[in-house]
């Protein structure tokens, strides 16, 4: 009796493990030779994200039994950062996985699919947007206008800047010459007096070793310091405790497919890429995170030093973002769209970021 129950508890876990593993990833029985191979090229340029990204392409063909694989490419690989929407819409890529902000070129409304000055503060309140409030099927139809599917948001954390000078108030942006990702985040600082320029990722570290700039914001502190930003500048500036970007609190990546692409796959495998997409993205901002733990200490090792924003600076920011926000939503009516959803959001009890007295005077031309 015994021999008995332990065969069918063992039989029992063999169950339970084969209906788990039926539910990570579709049951699919693909001939030698059917593999189905993306070109999926990512805006990282090295370090952790760049390894990340690489290490969650490789398990993918497993994960499909053989039926979908992902050939990965870092930054400027087969295209340059700004042109991967091109390359996608023209099958030079089929999928790529870039900073969401640098759609807005062609897609208006991409600036509020991203995090921007001074809004919505954490990854969570992001998710209640795509996947609460109705985000995702926007995103969706917008891309789709393009040539485009966007699977999803992939989280990876807030931005930081750093600067050859310490930035200790919003005063010291005065007069500086700052590398920014454009759009809404560029003129900000450019109200607060400082010289913006766009640049990409990989050209950041060689214009602050020239001195063409003197202060760059890119993402989180372990991509950074991989990049070398320690060599080539002496501070680190941040928001106040808990608060640590005020401009980019919550960058956004994405997975976009190219139309055609997109399009040969399945109805079940367009639902393993989505629901794969929402895994890599918890996956992604954890360890991008655990890697950032480890950075800070290498920092201060170089002997970088932190400084930080005050409350009172953040109140005069927000002074200046405001307006801001309602001047890009106002552009094009899906970006009024897609940002009156999120002004409501955080005007509600759930957020409270923004005030009746803030917005008074200011529409939206929906």
């Amino acid at each position: 009796m015994h021999k008995k129950a332990l065969s069918r508890r063992s039989a029992l876990r063999n169950m339970a493990f084969m209906g788990a593993a039926g539910l990570a990833a579709p049951s699919i029985a693909t001939a030698a030779g059917q593999t189905t191979t993306w070109k999926i090229q990512t805006s990282w340029p090295g370090g952790a994200g760049l390894q990340i990204f690489k290490d969650w392409c490789a398990t993918i063909v497993e994960k499909t039994g053989g039926e979908l694989a992902f050939q990965p490419f870092g930054a400027n690989d087969v295209v340059g950062d700004f042109q991967l929407f091109d390359a996608v819409k023209n099958g030079v890529l089929d999928a790529v996985n870039p900073f969401t902000i640098y759609a807005q070129g062609i897609i208006p409304a991409a600036t509020f699919l991203t995090s921007y000055p001074l809004a919505m503060r954490n990854p969570h309140e992001f998710d209640v947007f795509y996947y609460g409030l109705g985000g995702l099927d926007i995103a969706r139809e917008l891309y789709a206008a393009q040539g485009m599917h966007f699977v999803g948001p992939v989280h990876h954390g807030p931005n930081i800047i750093h600067s050859k000078v310490p930035i200790r108030s919003v005063d010291d942006f005065r007069g500086r010459k700052m590398r920014m990702p454009g759009g809404m985040v560029a003129e900000l600082f450019t109200e607060l007096g400082a010289e913006t320029t766009v640049l990409p990722g990989s050209e950041i570290f060689p214009a602050l070793e020239k001195g063409t700039i003197d202060v760059a914001d890119y993402v989180g502190p372990a991509v950074n310091y991989s990049l070398g930003f320690s060599q080539v500048t002496k501070y680190i500036s941040m928001g106040p405790p808990g608060f640590m970007s005020v401009y980019q609190p919550v960058d956004i990546m994405d997975i976009t497919v190219g139309q055609p692409s997109w399009d040969k796959l399945s109805p079940q495998m367009k639902q393993f890429v989505e629901m794969e997409t929402q895994s890599y993205s918890i996956h992604h901002h954890a360890m991008i995170q655990k890697a950032d733990q480890e950075a800070w200490a290498k920092f201060e090792a170089d002997g970088t030093e932190v400084t930080r924003l005050s409350q009172d600076d953040v109140e005069l920011m927000t002074e200046v973002a405001v307006p801001i926000w309602f001047k890009y939503a106002n552009r094009d009516k899906n970006a009024a769209r897609v940002f009156k959803i999120q002004l409501d959001y955080m005007m509600s009890g759930s957020l409270g970021y923004v005030t009746k007295e803030q917005i008074q005077g200011l529409e939206l031309d929906l």
